[in-house]
């Protein structure tokens, strides 16, 4: 990482080949488009050739670092496609199911209360429960990308958790 940090390429070029399929995985399992996936990968080595030179080697591994980065920005790709979304929902008129509008009301509903109720979560809850339980990490998945220990994750998973389920209870 300090080769790369001073600009050398043929490392950048080492860091990219050991690293560049884990990366993708990474972004992969978050993003879980193909296409925005190789462009979250791009984005991280992109970010990891300029800023190279603020890795810490006493906070960790730089494959730590570089899979904290990929994670971080494939949650941030993720989040921007959630409000690009929401932005066209409210841009464009609800969609009518001719079907069954009666369930689609109820299922419309029970989104929004899950929605309202997540907003509830602090930030540490919030990234927890959705790594876990939207993503499939496992617990020391979940802490070894947040960088935090594991029984602070567990904690938080679980205090989430009991938030969310008071708060939909007192939603319905």
């Amino acid at each position: 990482m300090s080769q790369v940090a001073r600009g050398d390429s043929q490392a950048f070029e080492a860091l990219y080949d050991a690293l560049s399929s884990a990366v993708y995985g990474v972004a992969r399992r978050v993003v879980r488009d193909p296409a925005r996936a190789e462009d979250v990968t791009q984005e991280v080595f992109l970010e990891v050739w300029r800023k190279a030179a603020g890795f810490n080697r006493d906070l960790g591994r730089g494959k730590t670092w570089v899979m904290t980065i990929a994670h971080r920005r494939a949650v941030d790709a993720v989040r921007r496609n959630e409000a690009a979304k929401r932005s066209d929902q409210q841009a464009a008129p609800d969609e009518v199911v001719h079907d069954e509008p009666g369930e689609a009301v109820i299922a419309a509903e029970e989104h929004g209360a899950v929605r309202d109720c997540l907003q509830t979560l602090t930030d540490l809850q919030l990234e927890s429960v959705r790594l876990a339980y939207f993503n499939g990490y496992t617990y020391n998945e979940v802490a070894t990308l947040l960088e935090k220990p594991l029984p602070t994750i567990k904690t938080r998973m679980r205090d989430g958790l009991i938030r969310l389920r008071d708060c939909l209870e007192g939603a319905s």
